[in-house]
């Protein structure tokens, strides 16, 4: 690893270097592309620094003349239904994260000489001179579970905090703002692979890349180019660059960054950990790489116990986490008070109730293979729900993996027929049940049909390893609904729930 070239600016791009500080901005004019959780907060922080802005959109429905309107009486041009053209005078191109590179509206930008940053690079850029370190976390999967980890372990070490970025809440609101008590000492930030890639002065204290595997390839092009967007996010990491050692990728994502002088290379592993890794030894999670005499000593973190629920991918979550909050200094006391303190997220590996021995858990996160097959690998007999949109991923790796484990599968969804294949190919002795049904009641009928096929001991697994917009309006409703038909099922059994949900990814 190497350090960042003197005097190099690397998000010069193809224009002048106009916006290096604050002041700049003032009367420039600024085009925002679209509008959303990323587009409204970044137009408010440009009004706020006197910018002239523009704001570009795609076809709207009520939601988006909602937030125009509300720019609008705010000082802001906005125009719907045109999201090709570059305003003229532009002088800088701000873009929400769901912008394919390709848009036209940058390929203009580039055409002018005009730079184009994300939402993360602005408020990078927007930090003021003592702002709060980063610390990053990345990956394909686990994302949100790890951040919110970190978050909660800077807590218990006392530092003022919060879990931001592509965690649903606006960087800019905690970059150009700070908490009553006083400013942040650190950020706990989650970053997307579409963030990443329009963000290349980001700088961290210290990052981590969770996992690798293909997911957003139709907007990133290929493999490699998603993989390298997220090895941005190493690039002039200061402390540590932390990698996932049962994923070579990672790694060699970390061997390419160029970083500050004297920044480490800190692994993670479920087994026990080498020189400088994080790792697991009898049950116990532990740092071997921020403590003296690492040769032959390690320091106890916290107990496997306290990762709820103690699925192998979620304890890596945890040791990522604990990774770099040790790099910034945390005493190995807060590890384990933040994991015993933390609550995931709904619908991550969530256990919704117990029946007739029977548990019936949530994963509908799972909206990718990597991902269901980490949930499936957490249980020893499944019947398995599955299917959605498979967003042009192939299921034969998955389908092998977790054939030993399956005692039946249940799908649904526009693409249950590749899984289906998958599964004759590598599992044919695994009984297989196909739902045709659309209709709001389809997940009724799911859960339904996966009751009779279970036993005592097994898990019925919502992990559908597809995306949800085919027959629900996205993830969240479809676990809510797997949920209220496991509790109708109980009501109708007159059965207690056993498992409250809330454990996760």
């Amino acid at each position: 690893m190497t350090g960042p070239q003197p005097g190099a600016d690397p998000a010069e791009g193809n224009g002048p270097a106009r916006f290096g500080d604050l002041a700049d901005f003032k009367g420039a004019a600024v085009t925002v592309a679209g509008l959303g959780v990323s587009g409204v907060p970044a137009a408010k922080a440009l009004l706020r620094l006197g910018a002239h802005v523009t704001v570009v959109n795609g076809p709207a429905g009520d939601k988006q003349r909602a937030e125009a309107a509300e720019l609008t009486a705010l000082g802001a041009a906005v125009r719907l239904g045109d999201a090709e053209t570059l305003p003229g005078g532009t002088e800088l191109v701000v873009t929400t994260p769901g912008w394919k590179p390709s848009s036209p509206l940058f390929a203009a930008a580039e055409a002018a000489g005009v730079q184009v940053w994300g939402d993360v690079e602005l408020a990078w850029r927007l930090r003021g001179p003592d702002a709060a370190p980063w610390l990053a976390i990345t990956g394909t999967n686990g994302k949100t579970t790890a951040t919110r980890m970190l978050a909660a372990i800077l807590t218990a070490a006392g530092l003022r905090t919060a879990a931001v970025g592509n965690i649903g809440v606006s960087l800019f609101d905690v970059v150009l703002g700070e908490p009553a008590d006083g400013p942040y000492d650190v950020l706990a930030v989650e970053l997307s692979s579409y963030q990443l890639h329009w963000a290349p002065s980001l700088r961290p204290h210290s990052a981590a890349v969770l996992n690798l595997a293909p997911d957003h390839l139709d907007w990133h092009g290929s493999m490699a180019a998603y993989a390298a967007d997220k090895g941005r996010i190493f690039h002039g990491n200061q402390v540590a660059c932390v990698y996932n050692t049962a994923d070579p990728e990672t790694e060699r994502l970390v061997r390419e960054a160029d970083v500050e002088e004297g920044c480490r290379a800190i692994g993670f592993t479920l087994a026990a950990p080498g020189l400088s890794q994080f790792g697991v030894v009898d049950g116990i999670l532990v740092d071997r790489a921020f403590v003296e005499d690492r040769q032959h000593r390690a320091q106890e973190l916290a107990e496997v116990a306290d990762v709820q629920p103690p699925a192998p991918h979620n304890i890596a979550n945890a040791l990522a986490a604990a990774a770099l909050a040790r790099a910034f200094g945390v005493p190995p006391t807060a590890v384990r008070e933040g994991l015993r303190a933390f609550r995931p997220d709904a619908h991550r590996i969530a256990e919704v109730a117990v029946l007739d021995g029977v548990a019936y858990v949530d994963d509908s996160k799972a909206t990718n293979t990597h991902a269901a097959a980490a949930s499936l690998a957490a249980y020893p007999s499944v019947v398995w729900l599955a299917g959605g949109l498979a967003k042009g991923a192939e299921f034969d790796e998955l389908a092998a993996a977790a054939a030993d484990r399956l005692r039946a599968v249940v799908l649904f969804g526009a693409d249950r027929a590749v899984i289906r294949e998958a599964l004759a190919r590598h599992a044919p002795q695994v009984p297989v049940v196909e739902l045709e049904r659309t209709d709001t009641g389809a997940m009724s009928a799911a859960v339904g049909t996966a009751r009779d096929l279970a036993r005592p001991g097994d898990t019925v697994l919502l992990a559908p390893a597809c995306a949800s917009m085919d027959m629900f309006t996205n993830y969240n409703q479809r676990g809510d609904l797997f949920a209220e038909a496991v509790r109708a099922l109980a009501a109708a059994d007159g059965q207690q729930e056993a498992g409250p949900a809330g454990h996760g990814r």
